[in-house]
């Protein structure tokens, strides 16, 4: 007899349906928060079961379900036209929030607290936030050329998006650790190509240009997620494996190699503070996603790759948003009128919704929303930005004034002096966030208007602010949606 379960899902999206008994489940570790999860599939194919629960570096087990004892709670979504329940393991109170979210933005599903979650919706993010770019400058390493930078030393951003001087490899001159922490990395399977021969290989042009392709990979960042020599594995294409690199890309990362699925939610610096790598931008949002200090070359090698497959830029004309999938939706996200427990109080005191915030902004009401750094999270319309440093303590709600910078913080918009004052009756976009990407508010107010409806701060709960509302993004027990990927 077929079973359904109902659950209500996130922001209002519907219902998601779980047609039962599951075909099996996955228990794994999840590559992001190193915790035990498991995984079980409704109206699934044993096939596709499997190569999930591989990718997770995991073996399926068929009609086998779930069996977790301690449990922080469930996240139910929809895959395609796949039904998963995910069982999140644990028993770290702090940490619900964070997941709860995680389910929700992530992957639009619907989280159900276990019982060591119960009542407790704070978010947090406690320990290992995410870090900040860092310029290193170092001397060359042996062997090599003086660097461009003061002293012949060899200067590099550790950031997702940075990159060494070009013929050098961002590994010798930059941690990837950082660079993880800034992203998450989950190992993924090559195109099916990858595995055959092509007999293009002896034609020494085209070798040349997949090997100066492999060079830039090797001097950004991406060297980190996609050489597996050097980085901590391979994301799909690996620079360190023989053969053409190329066949490994699957249809969508050629795109976006070629530009034709903008990338620019992945963030970027200008070439002139990068050691003259592109990348996709706001400003030239059809660059390639690779950084390259050739962007018409690298552009020309992939269109190559993709009309060599028979395809054209219509075939990804919906395709929008590249790979950047949640980092595009949090871009896209146009904001709703505060609630009762969120705003701006007209003596400047901020309130959001439970959870102690890293960051804290003030913008015009059409702001885009905040995302990563360099270039995407301090946008065009903030009035005023406040941050935590990486090893400072969170601040909760109420213990923020406006223009005011609380002792340990700091001020990070405008770069000097005072932020404008709000203006009586006009709207306005708060958005709080316990680390970059992690949203606990972010929402429309009316400067002015009388403060939000009093309540205890604590909650009763210890320092944890209000009622419930949206909690933190995580990646934590969250299910990668599956974006076109590189």
């Amino acid at each position: 007899m077929t079973a359904l379960l109902f659950l209500l899902a996130a922001c209002g999206k519907g219902a998601t349906v779980l047609e039962g008994p599951p075909i099996g489940s996955c228990a794994y570790t999840s590559p992001f928060s190193g915790e035990l999860e498991c995984r079980e599939y409704y109206s699934a194919e044993v096939e596709y079961a499997e190569t999930d629960c591989v990718e997770l570096l995991s073996t399926f087990e068929p009609e086998v379900s779930c069996n977790v004892a301690e449990l922080m709670g469930t996240c139910t979504y929809s895959d395609d036209d796949v039904q998963i329940r995910t069982y999140v393991e644990g028993d770290a109170p702090d940490r619900c929030g964070t997941n709860k979210f995680g389910c929700e933005f992530f992957a639009n599903g619907a989280w159900e607290p276990g019982a060591n979650c119960e009542g407790n919706d704070e978010v947090a993010v406690l320990e290992n936030p995410f870090p900040q770019p860092v310029r290193v400058c170092v001397d060359p390493i042996d062997g090599e050329p003086a660097g461009q930078s003061e002293g012949g030393q060899v200067c590099t951003w550790e950031v997702v998006s940075g990159a060494t001087e070009d013929g050098r490899s961002f590994t010798d001159y930059a941690e990837c650790d950082s660079v993880i922490r800034q992203r998450g990395f989950s190992a993924a399977e090559p195109d099916a190509r990858s595995l055959e021969e092509d007999v293009r290989m002896g034609d020494t042009t085209y070798v040349a240009d997949v090997d100066w392709v492999r060079t830039q990979i090797r001097a950004g960042a991406c060297e980190c997620c996609h050489a597996s020599a050097k980085g901590v594995g391979a994301a799909v294409f690996d620079a360190d494996v023989d053969g053409n690199l190329m066949n490994q890309f699957h249809d969508n990362g050629l795109a976006m190699g070629a530009g034709w699925i903008p990338t620019v939610g992945f963030g970027t610096y200008p070439p002139e503070e990068n050691n003259g790598f592109w990348r996709s931008s706001p400003e030239n949002p059809n660059l390639s996603v690779i950084p390259t200090t050739d962007p018409d070359r690298i552009i020309a090698i992939f269109e190559a790759e993709l009309e060599h497959r028979g395809l054209t830029p219509a075939d990804f004309a919906g395709l929008t948003y590249g790979g950047a999938g949640p980092l595009d939706e949090q871009r896209a996200f146009v904001p709703d009128a505060c609630s009762e427990e969120e705003g701006v109080a007209p003596d400047g005191t901020i309130r959001w919704l439970p959870g102690r915030a890293r960051y804290v902004y003030v913008m015009e009401a059409d702001t885009i929303t905040p995302t990563v750094p360099p270039n995407l999270d301090t946008p065009d319309g903030t009035l005023w930005r406040i941050d935590v440093p990486e090893d400072g303590a969170p601040v909760f709600s109420e213990t923020v004034v406006y223009g005011q910078v609380p002792a340990g913080l700091t001020q990070a918009w405008p770069a000097s002096g005072a932020p404008e004052p709000l203006v009586e009756g006009r709207q306005y976009y708060l958005y709080a966030s316990a680390d970059v990407l992690f949203p606990i508010s972010r929402c429309l107010f009316t400067a002015g208007d009388p403060a939000p409806s009093s309540c205890d701060a604590t909650g009763g709960r210890g320092g944890i602010a209000g009622l419930a509302g949206i909690a933190a993004l995580a990646l934590v027990g969250a299910r990668r949606k599956r974006a076109p990927t590189a």
